[in-house]
């Protein structure tokens, strides 16, 4: 049967994914960190085999690009780049498993360039990795069940299993596979030895972090808890309209979730249109994060691909409609992900107000310098008795990467895995806490400054107050009640 599978398009495909990864390389200086890269930063300083709300693999991911390159912004987005490329070339490997030609492999490679895969490689968040290994995931079950290739589960579970280092993600889409599976078939590869050959090797090779789960008493799922109750409505309103977003060119992953139900050839992977609309009911009632199901929808991108590269063979009109569509989807994306539009015109624009990753990227070393302004108006006892305590991880990072610069004391957090690196000394009683409103763990505090970016641009800084506090009891009992998780 393999016959059947026409030739890997390399040169059209490879130039896109190429493209995908200069694009990032490019663009990598623009703006400035992204709060969870000042986050990631931290924890790639204390390597781990978990975090409280995290697997270790992007931290590492963080602390390689700075290892190879230095400890500069563009370091760290160099990894990100490399894997975006490698996505867009597995998209391209699931094109061609379901029948594509070379026309549908580039269009299928075309899907990260969209808004939501520029933009979390741009700014290397987690889900950078997650969608090679969700796509990874998909191209050996496609082999399995479309080509009866049986020890491509194993294939599958590998990857699963990486997968499991650097988001637990992954297990949603494992579960959706296996109840989809179970509805629309063919259910007698459920009894497959492969299969749960498969199973067992995700769960020897994710073991490591799994175990770090169970002895810490499941963080990541206290973590799951926070989110949900903070952002829980907003997720339910938005997870529909999100997914049209997500990716350019919906009608793509649309024809492929409609191929995939009507097309008898492809009979064998219907699971995969019933494992979608399940997915979505799964965030749906555990208020999960719209673009949990970006993976899943770029691998049903890649199904739809064939359809589209069909539909323009041989007609220069549907070519040039397709090719345009690409250019103008993409060319969007870039502008609405990428650090393009001058930093002093990113205040008020549309896409700083439909993208939030933009404004996140902007004001951090003047952030630090204006809390270390509130430092050196201590006196040189005080000075010698502070530390710095955030609210957030991205104000802990910025402090931790720019603060040494201005000779600033050790910053600490409560918030999420950086709870772990603390308490501070008990002889350092004078605290700079940036925070709205100090707890009364932090003993009397006097606001003394407002965080705010002369470029006027709206992110979660502005406006939070910065106290000097006077502790009247040890850290050693104070620091269990600053713990919190968003």
């Amino acid at each position: 049967m393999d016959s059947a599978r026409q030739p890997y398009a390399w040169w059209p495909v490879g130039l896109t994914a190429t493209a995908a990864t200069l694009l990032l390389l490019i663009t990598a200086n623009g703006y400035g960190y992204h709060r969870d890269e000042l986050y990631f930063r931290i924890l790639g300083e204390h390597p781990q085999w978990g975090y409280a709300d995290q697997p270790p693999f992007t931290p590492m991911l963080v602390r390689l690009g700075i290892d190879m390159f230095g400890d500069t912004l563009w370091a760290i987005r160099v990894p990100a780049a490399v894997l975006l490329g490698l996505t867009a070339l597995v998209a391209a490997a699931i094109a061609r498993e379901t029948g594509g030609g070379a026309a549908g492999q580039s269009i299928a490679a075309a899907g990260v360039l969209g808004v939501f895969p520029l933009s979390s490689a741009h700014v290397t968040s987690t889900s950078t990795p997650d969608l090679l290994v969700w796509l990874g995931v998909l191209f050996f079950v496609i082999r399995a069940l479309l080509w009866a290739r049986p020890r491509a589960w194993l294939g599958a579970g590998v990857v699963a299993g990486l997968g499991l280092w650097n988001k637990h993600l992954v297990l949603l889409l494992l579960l959706c596979l296996g109840v989809s599976v179970l509805l629309a078939g063919p259910r007698e590869v459920l009894r497959s030895r492969e299969l749960w050959i498969g199973v067992a090797a995700a769960v020897v090779i994710g073991a490591p972090n799994l175990i770090y789960q169970v002895t810490e008493g499941f963080p990541q799922a206290r973590m799951a808890a926070a989110i949900a109750a903070d952002k829980g409505g907003e997720s339910r309103v938005m997870l529909v309209p999100l997914q049209f977003v997500l990716l350019a060119l919906p009608p793509v992953w649309i024809a492929g979730l409609v191929v995939l139900a009507r097309d008898p050839r492809l009979r064998r992977l219907r699971a995969l249109a019933v494992a979608y609309p399940l997915m979505v009911v799964v965030v749906l009632v555990t208020a999960g994060q719209p673009y949990y199901t970006v993976g899943l929808l770029l691998g049903l991108h890649a199904i739809g691909a064939v359809v589209a590269g069909r539909w323009v063979s041989g007609r220069h009109g549907r070519q040039v409609l397709v090719a345009g569509a690409v250019l103008v989807t993409s060319a969007a994306a870039v502008v609405s992900s990428l650090p393009v539009i001058p930093e002093r015109a990113v205040a008020g624009s549309l896409p700083a107000e439909m993208n939030q990753t933009i404004p996140d990227q902007i004001g951090w070393r003047e952030y630090v310098w204006q809390i270390g302004t509130v430092w050196a108006g201590l006196s040189a006892t005080d000075r010698q008795r502070s530390v710095l305590f955030t609210a957030n991880y991205g104000e802990a990072g910025a402090l931790d990467r720019y603060g040494p610069s201005l000779r600033l004391p050790q910053v600490y957090s409560g918030h999420n895995a950086l709870h772990q690196f603390g308490p501070p000394p008990d002889s350092k009683k004078i605290v700079i806490a940036v925070i709205d409103t100090p707890p009364e763990s932090l003993g009397t505090c006097v606001p003394r400054a407002t965080l705010h970016n002369s470029l006027g641009v709206e992110n979660e800084e502005v406006g939070v107050r910065v106290h000097v506090c006077r502790m009247d009891r040890p850290w050693s009992l104070a620091w269990p009640e600053l713990q919190h998780y968003s």
